[in-house]
């Protein structure tokens, strides 16, 4: 289905339903009718139109973008100086977690005025909201690692309920399994057994004769724009982003 403008379709995973403004070749620019956009990859059977499942394609007329684009595919604020950072925050699990949203969202980030910290795990994540002190104004956005029904991580993001805060996740066991095997040269990321550190396991199943290092080095240098990254974990990112820059 050509992306014409004004074409109203679904994005299929996050339910977000808006008019098409904008599409290149890599992605589309969705305007709900509150006024927010939100751009998506052009992946095949992405999108519902009238309920039914589509792939979006660029227009054959389409004329060629003009404007320069930033990692997460907005487009870039030439000259940027960045925004003096706000009170609020977003939290995500560990250093990869950071490095690959500051790889991709790096350039949003700053012109928002959001700092991304890490906590090294969510075990004290109510704690953590405690001593954070969320209000309106100053709120706290989380990313959390393998947050499905019954995990650990799902019972503990159960117990943050203040409004001013937004626990979300993707379901990766680590944050590696966000970058899209095709990116990284591998047919899929592998099975390790129950028992086994997944990062060693993975290593082992692949052949890499590295450390965890030097492995995760590896992935983040072959990721360069949104279009390396899966789409559970783009659309979290940009929630994310979309709470703690709203107005309170």
């Amino acid at each position: 289905m050509p992306a014409e403008r004004d074409l109203v379709v679904e994005d299929a995973d996050s339910g977000f339903c808006g008019a098409v403004v904008a599409c290149d070749k890599e992605a589309v620019t969705l305007e709900d009718r509150f006024g927010k956009r939100r751009l998506f990859p052009l992946d095949p059977a992405a999108f519902l139109l009238d309920g039914k499942i589509v792939t979006l394609v660029r227009p054959a007329a389409a004329t060629a973008e003009t404007h320069r684009r930033s990692a997460s595919g907005s487009i870039a604020v030439e000259g940027l100086r960045a925004r003096v950072a706000r009170q609020s925050r977003i939290y995500v699990e560990g250093v990869h977690d950071a490095a690959l949203v500051e790889r991709i969202w790096g350039h949003d980030l700053r012109v928002e005025g959001v700092v991304v910290e890490y906590l090294e795990g969510v075990d004290d994540l109510p704690e953590i909201v405690e001593e954070f002190a969320p209000e309106p104004g100053r709120r706290l956005g989380v990313l959390v690692d393998h947050l499905v029904p019954g995990s650990k991580e799902s019972r503990i993001a159960a117990r943050v309920t203040s409004p001013d805060v937004l626990v979300v996740g993707h379901p990766f066991i680590d944050i590696w399994q966000a970058v899209k095997p095709s990116s990284v040269g591998i047919p899929a990321w592998p099975d390790v057994p129950r028992g086994v550190p997944w990062k060693e396991g993975v290593i082992a199943a692949l052949g890499w004769r590295m450390a965890p290092a030097d492995a995760w080095r590896r992935i983040l240098g072959s990721v360069s724009s949104f279009a390396d990254l899966e789409p559970e974990l783009l659309g979290r990112v940009e929630e994310l982003i979309d709470f703690v820059t709203e107005a309170p």
